[in-house]
């Protein structure tokens, strides 16, 4: 059985799917390599204009797979007293890499939600939450830090004070509460959560242009780094560049002639 499911519908959707529900879908070495090439796949398949990433069974992701508890150093291939490469367990991409994806990700959150499993789902651009889906951060009670790269997107999406709690005392909180704070767009039943992206993911397919996409995905993590002056100075710049596309006249267009319009594909250039 694959350890990650990949298929494009035909509205441009690429769906991936974490799949070793028997294991709750923990973070390992055959998930990570899956999910790098579903990830590579749709980014550049020119038909691939959303990506959809969810779970399969009870949970979304539930951490890091360690294995048996006899078996704990050998995973972090720590046996000759040297530092523990973890590597071996989170791959060879850290999860900011979904932040650099020139398509927009969307993370349909089915269940269990923890530790690398939520790192990766922040790095998503959109997530939407089963109700009940159980979140934490989880290091702090494990003896881990905040890791990969979770101290600096948690707090741009909840503000500082709740990433703070969240990652202090690694508790588990629940999708209404994820909602709250912002961390997820939408709270949906079970069994409407896959549509619910689906729709969400299908209308930016159909109506955003993906020229469009991939340049305010780069301005908006960008800019994060940037002064308010240094950012806008770059949006003019963007914003003349884009002028020359043809899907600024396709989007005026479609829009007078109130039909949906038809962007060209996305561009290898436009990185």
């Amino acid at each position: 059985m694959e350890a990650v499911l990949y298929e494009v519908t035909p509205a441009g959707v690429a769906v991936v799917t974490l799949n070793r529900p028997e294991r709750l879908n923990a973070w390992g070495g055959d998930i990570s390599s899956g999910f790098y090439a579903a990830m590579d796949r749709a980014e550049t398949d020119p038909a691939v204009r959303a990506i959809v990433l969810t779970g399969s069974g009870r949970a979304f992701c539930a951490g890091a797979h360690l294995g048996s508890m006899s078996g704990i150093g050998d995973s972090l291939g720590n046996g000759d007293g040297e530092a523990p490469d973890v590597s071996k367990i989170v791959g060879e991409r850290h999860p900011h890499f979904l932040t650099a994806l020139r398509k927009p990700v969307i993370a349909a959150i089915n269940g269990a939600c923890v530790g690398i499993g939520l790192t990766h789902a922040l790095m998503c651009d959109v997530r939407f939450a089963a109700d009940g889906a159980k979140f934490a951060t989880a290091f702090a009670r494990r003896g881990l830090i905040a890791e990969y790269g979770i101290s600096w997107i948690l707090p741009r999406l909840v503000g500082f004070g709740a990433a703070m709690d969240l990652l202090l005392t690694g508790r588990t909180f629940y999708a209404d509460e994820a909602a709250h704070l912002g961390l997820v767009k939408d709270v949906v039943a079970p069994d409407l959560l896959m549509a619910r992206a689906m729709e969400y993911a299908e209308d930016i397919a159909a109506h955003c242009s993906p020229a469009s996409l991939a340049i305010i995905k780069a301005q908006t993590y960008g800019d994060a780094e940037r002064d308010v002056v240094d950012a806008s100075a770059r949006a003019e710049k963007l914003m003349g560049e884009s002028l020359l596309r043809p899907d600024v006249v396709e989007g005026i267009v479609s829009f007078l002639e109130k039909r949906p319009p038809n962007f060209p594909v996305l561009q290898e250039e436009l990185r």
